[in-house]
């Protein structure tokens, strides 16, 4: 699937560890970010500001400048700044002197699923796009200070589905609320309590083929570590807040990976993919069956409730649901 550089100079342990490095400090930084106000402040308003003028002046001819990784690093840094704001922005009516809260309004809550099915449809636009540019013949490609070696095939259509059928089955935006301060944690989450594993494990699945069928040389981190990172938190520290952990972690790869692009793309420590169609093939077939089954799920658990899923929460009957509810304030 993946093959190390050798000739510069590899190994395998080495790798290893680098890809550890970068898993730890994508977890850490973003525990920093979740649990202090400042810190998520600084990270994805400050620092943002001050690279875009860096790589608009001294970094032009080494950073990334193609639509793709443009739209992705400002519309996650966009999610972060949002997410921020339904957790921290609250205040008093001047009026009535009622306390009022970001995270209770409505028109609030459209945003965390709107900006999370933008960076779906940008992933789904770019499979077809490779998928159609670079059928059948393994194209080596130099602009936009980035060289990528892709293929395009069938698996770039099932994975363009399975992401749509992913932003299909996003389901119970209305539900999405803060977390308490507790002295474990101090800081505060914004929880998406009917976001439940089995979505995000369709998620990662669909993203992991999407990062190693359009930017393949870059899946050992982006599509490995980055997606393992948000996950591993969700399901243990930060239980309920996924979408949160997804959006810093990726913001913060982003402004990485525009500012430092030599790491993952030359010398010892940068991975490339095979390119085997087999394997791309499995890959996206994997993510379209998980996605299917997510999305039959669904539609079992709307007959059967009763319930609109973009209405109301779909899967509050699951104990996995309640246990995220219980820390909600």
């Amino acid at each position: 699937m993946f093959q190390f550089n050798y000739d510069a100079g590899a190994s395998m342990g080495m790798v290893w560890i680098v890809w550890i490095g970068v898993f730890l400090a994508l977890f850490l930084l973003n525990e920093v970010a979740r649990k202090w106000k400042w810190a998520g402040f600084s990270m994805f308003v400050v620092l943002p500001t001050i690279l875009t003028i860096l790589w608009l002046t001294v970094l032009k001819d080494t950073a990334y400048m193609d639509w793709f990784h443009l739209a992705k690093v400002y519309s996650s840094t966009a999610g972060c700044i949002g997410f921020w704001c339904i957790c921290h922005v609250h205040g008093k009516n001047k009026k009535t002197g009622k306390e009022w809260r970001l995270a209770d309004k409505k028109w609030a809550l459209c945003f965390p699923p709107l900006i999370l099915a933008i960076n779906i449809v940008e992933a789904v636009a770019r499979d077809f796009e490779v998928g159609s540019t670079y059928w059948g013949t393994l194209t080596r490609i130099a602009e936009h200070n980035q060289v990528q070696n892709l293929i395009g095939g069938s698996w770039n259509y099932m994975n363009g589905i399975a992401g749509i059928l992913n932003i299909i089955t996003i389901t119970g935006w209305l539900g999405i609320c803060v977390s308490k301060s507790t002295k474990k944690n101090s800081g505060k989450d914004m929880l998406w309590p009917d976001m439940l594993w089995f979505w995000i494990l369709a998620y990662d699945v669909w993203n992991f083929a999407y990062t190693y069928n359009c930017l393949p040389d870059h899946a050992w981190y982006c599509g490995f570590a980055l997606l393992l990172a948000p996950t591993v938190c969700a399901f243990t520290v930060g239980k309920g807040a996924w979408l949160q952990h997804r959006a810093q972690t990726l913001a913060l790869w982003c402004m990485f990976a525009q500012t430092f692009p030599a790491f993952i793309d030359e010398g010892k420590f940068a991975v490339q993919s095979v390119n085997n169609p087999t394997i791309l093939f499995i890959v996206s077939f994997l993510a379209l069956v998980i996605n299917i089954a997510v999305f039959i799920y669904m539609i079992y658990k709307v007959l059967k409730t009763k319930r609109n899923p973009y209405t109301s929460e779909l899967y509050t009957d699951l104990k996995k649901y309640q246990d995220i509810k219980e820390i909600a304030m």
